[in-house]
Formats: structure tokens, C-alpha cells, sequence
């Protein structure tokens, strides 16, 4: 019987299932790893003492959620993201790309508006907070708004998702699918 077994076959399937397994237990280290990083980001939002602009997107992580102030060269056009209101409304934050003293890029949305009309804003200090942004990079959220724009919604820990328990579950479902699925060839092959 065992020599009705394919042998490739069975280990490319027994290997495939060790990796995912392996992959599910990644997600669950991970899982603990964004509870922490929760911790740590809403524990930043009581820091009274302001952290530097992040020059660089590790460094960026280190300081989500935290106050700072920069000093805004120039500032490119007006690049409305969809974004709400301190109030909850939805509507248009008002992003520009800044350049700093030192030459380094800032994205910083100044405010939020229920309209889509471009506003003009050549720079300047800008205080607020540190919030993620595009491909892990991070934003400048500003508090208090500026160019007479109302208050953007003041980012929430709360918003990134910590769902690494979902796709553990998912790695060991699929691992067992693959089980069955080839025991079900297996006892075919067998059988005949």
C-alpha cells in the first residue's frame, strides 16, 4: 500500500502545509506585536513633550500619534484626500506636500472642508499630529487648522487594524484544506 503512495507529490503537499502552518503562527507573533504597537500609539497620545519630524519611515513609526511642530518652506498645490471632520463629517482634507528647512518632504493637511475647491497655502509653521499615511509613510495632520479651514478629525489608534488573529485562522484553514483535499485524491488512487 505505502508503495501506491506518490512520493513527490506527498511531500510537495506535506511541504506547502508546513509552510503555511508556519505562516499562521507568524501571524499570530504578529498579532502581539500590533497589540503592543496599539499600546504604544495610544500611550502617545498623552505625551505632553513633542516628538521631531521623522526623517525617514522607521522613524516615523516610533512617533505615530504624537505632537510636533515643523516650519513649511513651500508647499506644492492643494491635493484634497477624502477625509471627516472633527465633528464626524465627511467631506475633503486638504493636503500639500511641504518642503522643510533641511529639504526633506512633509505631507501636511492643513484642514478639512465640505467642498472641493483648492485652497491656496504657500507654508509656514504648522503644529498637529503625526498620523499614518500612504505605504507606511506618515502625515502631518494640522492642530489647529489653517487658511481658515475647519478641524480634520484627529487621528485614532483605534483605526489600524489589528487583524493578524483572522489571517492565522485563515494559514491553518488552508493548510487543512490541502490535507483533505489530497487524503480525498489519496483514498481515490488507493482504491482504484
Amino acid at each position: 500500500m505505502l508503495k501506491r503512495i506518490p512520493l513527490i507529490p506527498t511531500l510537495l503537499v506535506l511541504a506547502a502545509v508546513a509552510v503555511m502552518v508556519r505562516l499562521g503562527f507568524w501571524q499570530l507573533d504578529r498579532m502581539g506585536q500590533k497589540a503592543a504597537d496599539l499600546d504604544r500609539f495610544k500611550a502617545a497620545q498623552t505625551m505632553t513633550a513633542e516628538a521631531p519630524w521623522p526623517r525617514d519611515v522607521s522613524s516615523g513609526q516610533a512617533v505615530l500619534f504624537r505632537r510636533t511642530t515643523i516650519e513649511c518652506r513651500s508647499a506644492g498645490p492643494d491635493q484634497p484626500l477624502a477625509g471627516h471632520s472633527a465633528d464626524g463629517q465627511t467631506g475633503w482634507a486638504h493636503a500639500f506636500d511641504c518642503v522643510l528647512a533641511d529639504g526633506h518632504r512633509a505631507q501636511v493637511v492643513i484642514g478639512w472642508s465640505r467642498d472641493l475647491a483648492l485652497r491656496p497655502w504657500s507654508g509656514g509653521k504648522v503644529a498637529g499630529w503625526i498620523a499614518p499615511g500612504a505605504e507606511d509613510n506618515v502625515r502631518l495632520i494640522a492642530d489647529p487648522p489653517l487658511a481658515g479651514l475647519a478641524a480634520n478629525a484627529k487621528p485614532d489608534p483605534a483605526s489600524v487594524p489589528n487583524n493578524h488573529l483572522s489571517y492565522a485562522v485563515q494559514w491553518f484553514l488552508f493548510a487543512l484544506t490541502a490535507l483533505v483535499i489530497y487524503g480525498i485524491a489519496l483514498r481515490k488512487r488507493l482504491a482504484a
